[in-house]
């Protein structure tokens, strides 16, 4: 049978969109039941009855975060004519999601910080996250090789580590308030590391 309760009087999807920007701000351990309720102006027990839970809550706001404004890098390796110009616009989005927050930086990458053993399971769902991340920018450099612009032999795993991990120090310094200039200084130094074909 079901349970019936009060109808809400929120609307869910505007209330996750506010629910992630808490998590963006604070992280998953930063962030308190009483900050996600007050962002959405609800009680606690229709926190509960929408999300489930707190860990509920930020694994939704993970997704819709890969959905929407965490796709900007994907849009860029995707559209870019070469790989070059591909990984720049993949840089660069980074860069302009850092910044598009007031607290600066990724909620991928700084959403569980100090992963304290209770909250192993967000910090999982923010791990498989980043490896999607980090297969993405592989398949580009793949692409890269099958097309003559990168040798044969270029080790593509590493150079998408590489290039996940300036993307993981663009979010770090945007939280420490780096500049846009400062964090776009960081790109053609890292496009060095690509190995173009003559």
């Amino acid at each position: 049978m079901a349970i019936k309760g009060r109808p809400r009087s929120f609307d869910r999807d505007q209330a996750l969109h506010r629910v992630m920007e808490v998590f963006w701000a604070k992280g998953y351990e930063g962030a308190q039941i009483n900050d996600l309720i007050a962002a959405i102006g609800i009680t606690p027990p229709s926190f509960y009855a929408a999300f489930g839970s707190k860990e509920a809550a930020f694994h939704e706001a993970v997704d819709l975060y890969l959905a929407t404004v965490g796709s900007a890098p994907k849009r860029a390796l995707d559209e870019a004519a070469t790989t070059k110009a591909a990984i720049r616009a993949a840089l660069q989005s980074s860069v302009d999601v850092a910044l598009s927050s007031q607290s600066g930086g990724c909620l991928l990458i700084l959403g569980v910080v100090n992963c304290l053993p209770e909250n192993q399971t967000a910090r999982a769902h923010l791990m498989q996250a980043r490896r999607k991340t980090v297969e993405m920018l592989r398949k580009r450099l793949e692409r890269g090789v099958d097309e003559g612009e990168l040798p044969g032999d270029m080790d593509v795993n590493r150079l998408a580590a590489f290039y996940h991990g300036v993307m993981q120090a663009i979010s770090f310094q945007a939280r420490d308030g780096a500049t846009r200039d400062e964090l776009e200084a960081l790109i053609e130094p890292a496009l060095t590391a690509l190995p173009l074909q003559s």
